[in-house]
């Protein structure tokens, strides 16, 4: 495949703009899409190319834009929902939650609901307490919804292929901070099947699974730990639900030693469901206590030292890796 350097944004934009000429049934819904482009631009030129009936601009209704597109999914449409901020998912979740992914089930697999969701979260734009959440593990504890976390350009893309091909509503997820994040992606139509990990880095001492910006912060802090001469291994599961195990598995069978860092709130994060994954199927595997680093049980601040503060730093996995392989060396 012929590739070329692009950002998460415009890798994003790529996707959709393939999937708008390739279907016919694909069209885009959200608040500000079209003339404006979107909240942060990702839709920027595609009202020019395909014209008001597949990029529509909405009022200003989560709530009433998901209904509409649950019901064109319903009626054989791809719709495409932009929902600004993560946080206003809140405003839709009747839909998302009662309907879309209950529907297919109760009608015994004669209805589906081909919806994806996508939405931009996290921290590090100085957004404040309502526009800054990672809410991702709520949507990933609701049966028939799948749940997309990409952390560069290149899975960006292939994931939301396999996305607006799936029957089923899908929540995509892209951090903000990552939007300018550039990446080699190829020129060519590809999917990232739904459910597959991706090893972003091998090592043999420890296994960091990461998910979201996080993925970019684990993988400074292994190449800097590889200088103290630890062999940091960066797991990216890439999809929440399906969740591939196996690949996480694998990597807690080789290095005995685990840190799961995300961005969202620790409580009741997606790291919790992955500890106990790795305690019920690999216990006797690991060499030391698994970790866990996930945000701090506050509303996201304002002010930027504060913000940083609230959530994981790659000083932080970096102290955590130290800990693990003393804790081990002790022991």
């Amino acid at each position: 495949m012929n590739a070329q350097t692009t950002t998460y944004l415009e890798a994003i934009r790529d996707a959709l703009r393939v999937k708008l000429r390739e279907d016919e049934k694909v069209l885009l819904l959200g608040e500000d899409i079209g003339v404006y482009g979107g909240a942060f631009g990702v839709t920027a030129t595609l009202l020019e190319e395909f014209g008001s009936a597949r990029v529509r601009d909405t009022p200003i209704s989560e709530l009433g834009m998901t209904g509409v597109a649950v019901g064109a999914a319903l009626t054989g449409m791809r719709p495409v929902v932009d929902i600004q901020f993560s946080d206003f998912l809140t405003l839709a979740l009747d839909q998302v939650v009662n309907q879309a992914a209950k529907i297919r089930y109760m009608y015994g697999g004669k209805a589906t609901v081909p919806l994806v969701i996508r939405t931009p979260s996290g921290s590090g734009t100085g957004a404040a307490a309502q526009h800054s959440q990672s809410l991702e593990a709520w949507l990933a504890h609701v049966p028939g919804l799948k749940v997309v976390q990409p952390s560069t350009p290149y899975d960006a893309k292939g994931l939301l292929i396999a996305a607006i091909n799936d029957p089923n509503p899908v929540i995509f997820y892209e951090h903000k901070l990552l939007y300018k994040k550039t990446g080699d992606v190829p020129t060519d139509t590809y999917e990232i099947p739904l459910g597959v990990a991706d090893v972003k880095r091998e090592g043999t001492d420890v296994t960091i699974i990461a998910t979201g910006i996080m993925v970019q912060k684990a993988l400074q802090a292994a190449m800097d730990c590889a200088a103290l001469g630890v062999s940091v291994e960066v797991i990216d599961p890439r999809t929440l639900v399906p969740l591939d195990e196996a690949t996480i598995l694998n990597s807690v069978e080789k290095t005995g030693r685990v840190i799961i860092v995300h961005e969202a709130v620790k409580r009741g994060g997606i790291g919790g469901e992955i500890t106990s994954l790795i305690a019920e199927r690999a216990f006797h595997a690991l060499r030391a206590p698994i970790i866990r680093l996930g945000g701090a049980f506050v509303p996201m601040p304002y002010n930027a030292k504060l913000e940083s503060q609230a959530v994981p730093q790659v000083e932080d996995i970096e102290r955590a890796i130290g800990k693990l392989v003393r804790e081990t060396i002790r022991s």
